[in-house]
């Protein structure tokens, strides 16, 4: 199969993207993510039109943050949009003419990380990504693990903490609470709050006060030496290398991935979370150690994973 398109589904836009076999992005087109279900579904489809205007495309692959359902066909459902049980798959196809393939944006994401980034030389990968929340994907023997009803891998949400923060997912305790942007923003915001004089940078950064911490903060206080800021980050490493560690339990992979906006911060996040991963791991003295790798391809990964997807069929 030939040029594929890959569509992210963001909070604020919505991005299409052209890609060949080798994972290339050849165009991308982007609209403004619309308020309303029916208007996301608009926005794909012209999205989707106005990219392939200058190529010969064969299927399109949708990621969606959400459930979406064994057949890849329907987003069962969808906690920024609202889609329960959305034929989104049939509508779109209807639409513009072409196969369609909905999945899962962290399974797409680790997927395209898989084929094109830091993936690539393993059959058993296990992909985390940190960022507002937490979201993951599953490949073993070099295949996608979606699970029997295709809602495997949301990592996020396992327990670690019986009773513990309220999520929104409507549980207690759920790792993303403890391991996301979120959660970064939050350990500063406490720390600062309790050691202010530990916090001069990050509090220079916002307006001054705990409550104005941001996550850009965070990061540029971080690299500028702000203890604070230094120890929100190894807080939350601390929680994911240990999530990491009962992974490897579960799936035994030869390297976990760790993308989302939080691993652009590099070493500054990922060799805590490696001490935290190695200090957590069952037997970690008698067994082989999974790597933890960074992601490669960054915010592209979603859409080249799903463009990928749709070309696998």
């Amino acid at each position: 199969m030939g040029l594929t398109i890959g569509v992210d589904i963001g909070g604020t836009k919505i991005a299409a993207g052209v890609v060949d076999e080798e994972g290339t992005i050849l165009e991308t087109y982007k609209v403004p993510t619309p308020p309303t279900a029916d208007g996301v579904t608009d926005a794909i489809c012209t999205a989707v039109s106005e990219v392939s205007t200058h190529h010969t495309i064969e299927a399109v692959g949708i990621g969606a943050a959400g459930y979406v359902d064994d057949k890849r066909a329907t987003v069962l459902f969808a906690p920024n949009i609202n889609w329960r049980h959305e034929p989104l798959k049939d509508k779109v196809e209807q639409r513009i003419g072409l196969p369609v393939v909905v999945e899962n944006d962290a399974n797409c994401a680790a997927w395209g990380e898989y084929r094109f980034g830091a993936g690539q030389g393993h059959e058993d990968v296990i992909c985390i990504t940190l960022g507002t929340g937490l979201g993951g994907g599953i490949i073993i023997g070099n295949k996608l693990r979606r699970g029997r009803f295709g809602v495997a891998a949301e990592f996020g949400h396992i327990r670690v903490v019986p009773d513990g923060l309220l999520c929104g997912c409507g549980s207690q305790g759920c790792w993303e609470q403890y391991a996301s942007g979120r959660a970064l923003v939050r350990y500063a915001k406490q720390r600062a709050n309790a050691t202010p004089e530990n916090a001069a940078a990050l509090l220079a950064l916002g307006d001054g006060t705990p409550d104005g911490i941001e996550g850009k903060h965070i990061s540029e206080a971080a690299r500028a030496g702000d203890l604070v800021a230094i120890d929100a980050f190894r807080e939350l490493a601390r929680w994911a290398g240990a999530g990491l560690a009962d992974l490897a339990s579960l799936f035994d992979p030869s390297a976990f991935i760790v993308g989302g906006g939080v691993s652009d911060e590099g070493d500054l996040v990922l060799d805590p979370i490696r001490k935290s991963f190695k200090r957590w791991l069952v037997g970690g003295a008698w067994r082989p150690h999974a790597q933890v790798l960074a992601a490669q391809l960054g915010g592209k990964a979603g859409l080249v994973g799903a463009a990928d997807l749709a070309r696998q069929g």
